[in-house]
């Protein structure tokens, strides 16, 4: 089946959702060849991936991970981005989460160690003391008395350890590089989705609406961020009401400066760690570069968690969630509910004290 496949997709054909989710079947039951799986990618890379694809391949996977189901109120809203956009930028989309949730949204945080960047959320997170170990069932139980939990990717899709040494080898962005944030395990129904290509932004959304997201923006800063940039502009696909909108922001949107990219960058996940308990702990100043680009981030999560209607009322809540000690208040109670190691904490508040 899978040959078949090759053959349309390097004629430039695509494919249709039956077969799209017949061959990711067959590849995430290890019926394929690691040179089929590669031949497979790079000719769906190169002809463009459709909404119907994506979204047979999001459904296998989804159907193939560990599930859980946690009880909230409201919304369950992820900030999971692609990664995948070559800049060095500290972990905005994890910073952001606390803040989300420091202003009462439900947050299922999904993600993985570093690919392209210098930092992926669990190297950060584990920097800062998190448990990346927990059980599936502590998870749960976290995102619903905590406010906020932590999915490291691989615990939750065993199977994708099928592709992993394919995807290493072949070293371009593939089809998985967006399946990840459209596979959180405990079905968000709200979503932040940060991409490294400007078109994917209306893809995805639509793939989001497929899968039954309630609410979504899937964002891309021109400049290269897979975020909401401070940098330039950034296009937005807004999901809501079942319907995508196209949008473009400015950081004048905001009410902020222009920033520069070297403002936003870090060397090591360590500084990434120091630069995330800083903005959460309240230590930065007000026009902090840093601070402000979690701040707008952070801003699209309520507006899409439902707790605000525009970014202008978001940031406020997001600046209040800061101020108020709720933000910091989160990450520490994660890593305490995650059996973790309070200690870099303990000296990151002795340092700034």
């Amino acid at each position: 089946m899978i040959a078949e496949n090759i053959q349309k997709l390097v004629e430039g054909r695509n494919l249709t959702y039956r077969e799209a989710s017949e061959v990711m079947q067959e590849i995430m039951s290890e019926k394929v060849t690691n040179s089929q799986i590669a031949a497979l990618l790079t000719a769906l890379r190169m002809k463009g991936e459709t909404v119907e694809e994506i979204t047979a391949f999001a459904e296998v996977m989804r159907e193939l991970c560990c599930r859980i189901h946690p009880n909230v109120s409201g919304r369950l809203v992820d900030t999971c981005g692609t990664g995948g956009d070559r800049t060095k930028t500290f972990n905005v989309s994890t910073a952001a989460a606390f803040v989300i949730a420091g202003a009462g949204i439900p947050i299922a945080k999904h993600g993985n160690r570093a690919v392209t960047s210098r930092s992926g959320s669990a190297d950060v997170l584990e920097r800062l003391g998190f448990n990346l170990n927990m059980q599936a069932a502590d998870i749960q139980k976290t995102i619903e008395q905590v406010g906020i939990g932590f999915m490291f990717a691989p615990a939750f899709h065993p199977a994708m350890k099928h592709v992993a040494g394919t995807r290493r080898e072949l070293g371009i962005r593939t089809v998985f590089n967006v399946l990840g944030p459209l596979t959180n395990p405990a079905s968000a129904t709200a979503q932040l989705l940060g991409v490294y290509d400007r078109k994917l932004t209306s893809v995805l959304a639509h793939v989001l609406k497929n899968l039954g997201c309630e609410e979504a923006m899937v964002v891309h800063g021109m400049d290269g961020l897979d975020e909401i940039s401070t940098m330039g502009k950034t296009s937005i696909a807004r999901l809501r009401n079942g319907k995508v909108t196209m949008t473009e922001t400015t950081p004048r949107d905001f009410g902020i400066q222009r920033a520069e990219l070297r403002e936003l960058e870090v060397a090591t996940p360590d500084e990434s760690a120091e630069v995330i308990f800083r903005i959460l702990s309240g230590c930065c100043d007000a026009n902090d570069p840093k601070k402000e680009i979690v701040l707008v981030n952070a801003s699209a999560g309520i507006i899409i968690g439902g707790k605000a209607e525009n970014f202008n009322h978001g940031m406020e809540l997001a600046l209040t969630s800061i101020n108020s000690g709720a933000a910091y208040g989160k990450l520490k109670a994660l890593v305490k509910a995650s059996g973790g190691n309070t200690t870099k904490l303990e000296e990151l508040e002795s340092k700034y004290d």
